[in-house]
């Protein structure tokens, strides 16, 4: 998902890199960040002899004064709108608050904030703008309109499904095991007044849910069926037993023991009489209302001008005008490439067998498989210090923040995505999480973790975003937002530079690294597949088993996130076609003169940005080298 900070989305399910992904919000799904450091974990930074990215001079010296003002409007009066944002930069003044997101005086000051903006802008004289600035009031403009052009599809009607959920996010949120802290009495405090938004937004959901179904924009029933157990986890007897009451039962002993008596007391009333009745509500309503009135139809194409709204979430996703047809023949052609390739890995490998029964063999075989969770985290810890240790050789940057890998917490494991990755901050305070879903082991075979490790981490998603948050040049809305394609992309991309980096040097990992592109090449043809081309959600299961050694489990999230979240899983081929083809444009023209670690600082310090914007950042550094 683009990321936008006027965009209620982002703020809530933002693809990940936030991921954060997203999230963001990165954001393959959102996850929240842990509030703390574990103790021992090193920067890259440490022996490496890198520069941190924040030492890097990525400005003129003739920066527009009013301009970079604006920026700063833009951006505060977005944390005014949304003040969730806040938290996540870890700016404590914003933790009490938070507004009804889903309602429609947010969505009518949202907009009349993207309105204003757009027409100050606008008005704004551009005459004798530096680089810098100028690609700033580009991509702002750029996301304005988008964010406006949206206005005409009621998503506002569609706010929970089993991918991007509010419920799940405020579970996060109030667990404390995320960016909302509970150390001290004041933050036990800013909790409990932000909770009370909770039934507030969920009796919202219900009704932008019902103006859906008398509408026709309704979630598929397929998906609804997966929500409710996520609602119902949290319908619990005992507080005790509340994913809520977590920040009480591991209450600091710096709290006072008074203070500690009247936190107890105050959740239990909250829990008991305000979160766990709010849950059920939209529980009961679903499972009773909506699920019986959800459509049996799984495109977005079926829905009231579906058609032009898949194709806006093309547009969004991937910064192109790429048409489904174009984005569908091109998943096409990447299949037949990369299926060849694994013919080849299996020849090597001396497999006595088609490529069906290599891909069996792949999904069967214990040795490809951890018996416990916990050694495949630390199979993943053991990766970041390898990786680590080879980034000087294409990177002469890095940010000051690094990652810990964590596993996906139990309650939303089943419909979680395989891995995904959540940003720390841009002070290098709080790492960034690898988070690795451990509820299906054989759905996590050692033969991806390399590319795995690669794309979620370092140099993918942790590597990118946390050097754009660290470039203190750049403008806040830049720093901490975004674009899928670019994000995404650049994760790819990252995964291509394997064998550069030393690694994928056992056949079976460099199948991983095939699986993983070809992963993203299923996605162009199924999401458009089944949002575009009339197809069925088992015609897109069986597609993908058709073509790869992913577990049936894994197919089935996966089919069942595209038809979540349109066009979201096209960026990631689209962005990182894009950036491999301009590093061969600079290889061609630059010659033995082609620095790779320079071209990779010049793609990584200015930002997520459209894909044409960053052909003309590119075009321009070759034609200064030359």
């Amino acid at each position: 998902m683009r990321i936008n900070i006027s965009s209620t989305l982002f703020l809530v399910f933002a693809v990940t890199f936030l991921a954060g992904c997203a999230s963001t919000i990165t954001e393959d799904e959102l996850i929240i960040v842990p509030e703390t450091r574990l103790e021992g974990t090193p920067t890259l930074a440490q022996g490496l002899g890198m520069t941190e990215v924040t030492s890097a001079k990525i400005t003129d010296d003739d920066s527009n004064t009013e301009l970079a003002s604006l920026f700063q409007q833009y951006f505060d009066q977005g944390l005014d709108l949304n003040p969730i944002m806040g938290t996540f930069l870890g700016m404590r003044k914003y933790n009490a608050l938070w507004t009804n997101i889903l309602g429609p005086e947010h969505r009518q000051d949202t907009h009349d904030y993207n309105q204003r903006w757009l027409d100050t802008l606008n008005n704004f004289d551009s005459e004798g703008l530096n680089n810098t600035d100028t690609v700033s009031l580009q991509v702002l403009k750029y996301q304005l309109h988008e964010a406006l052009e949206s206005e005409q599809y009621p998503s506002y009607m569609l706010p929970i499904s089993q991918f991007y959920s509010i419920p799940n996010f405020l579970a996060q949120l109030g667990s404390g095991m995320s960016v909302q802290p509970f150390s001290s009495i004041e933050d036990y405090q800013n909790w409990q007044l932000r909770a009370k938004i909770i039934p507030v937004i969920f009796d919202q959901a219900i009704s932008n849910m019902r103006e859906g179904m008398a509408a026709g924009v309704v979630q598929p029933q397929v998906l609804m069926g997966k929500v409710l157990p996520q609602l119902s986890a949290h319908l619990v007897e005992n507080i005790a037993d509340s994913l809520f009451w977590q920040p009480v039962a591991n209450m600091p002993d710096s709290i006072d023991a008074e203070d500690a008596k009247t936190i107890h007391r105050q959740y239990q009333q909250m829990i008991g009489a305000e979160i766990i009745p709010a849950y059920r509500r939209l529980h009961d309503f679903i499972r009773d209302e909506y699920l019986p009135a959800g459509r049996d139809s799984i495109g977005w194409s079926s829905l009231p001008n579906g058609e032009d709204w898949y194709n806006f979430h093309i547009r969004s996703h991937t910064t192109t005008d790429m048409t489904a047809d174009e984005v569908h023949q091109f998943g096409l052609d990447e299949v037949a490439r990369i299926t060849a390739e694994m013919v080849a890995v299996k020849e090597t490998v001396a497999f006595d067998g088609d490529l069906p029964a290599f891909f069996k063999f792949l999904q069967d075989d214990d040795q490809f498989y951890f018996d416990n969770p916990e050694d495949l985290l630390q199979g993943y810890r053991d990766l970041q210090s390898k990786i680590n240790a080879r980034l000087p050789k294409l990177f002469d940057i890095e940010p000051k923040t690094d990652y810990e890998v964590r596993a996906i917490e139990a309650f939303r494991a089943e419909s979680a995505a395989g891995a995904s990755y959540t940003s720390g901050t841009a002070d290098g305070s709080r790492p960034g999480i690898f988070y690795v879903n451990t509820f299906n082991l054989k759905a996590q075979p050692k033969f991806i973790m390399e590319t795995l490790s690669i794309h979620e981490a370092s140099p993918g998603h942790h590597f990118q975003i946390s050097i754009q948050q660290e470039i203190a040049g750049l403008p806040m809305f830049r720093r901490f937002g975004g674009f899928t394609a670019f994000a995404e992309g650049w994760a790819l991309y990252a995964e291509s530079l394997g064998k550069e980096l030393g690694m994928f040097t056992d056949p079976y990992q460099y199948y991983g690294r095939l699986s993983d592109e070809m992963l993203r090449a299923m996605r162009l043809v199924v999401d458009t597949g089944m949002h575009a081309k009339g197809w069925t959600r088992e015609q897109a299961i069986k597609y993908m088993l058709d073509h790869s050694s992913m577990a049936e489990s894994d197919v089935i999230a996966e089919v069942e996130r595209y038809i979540a979240s349109p066009g979201q899983a096209l960026a990631y081929k689209v962005g990182q076609r894009t950036i491999s083809g301009l590093r061969s444009y600079g290889e061609n023209a630059l010659g033995e003169n082609f620095d790779i670690r320079s071209f990779h600082s010049l793609v990584l310090t200015g930002g997520a940005v459209p894909l044409d914007v960053l052909s003309q950042q590119v075009e321009a550094w070759v034609e200064a080298q030359r």
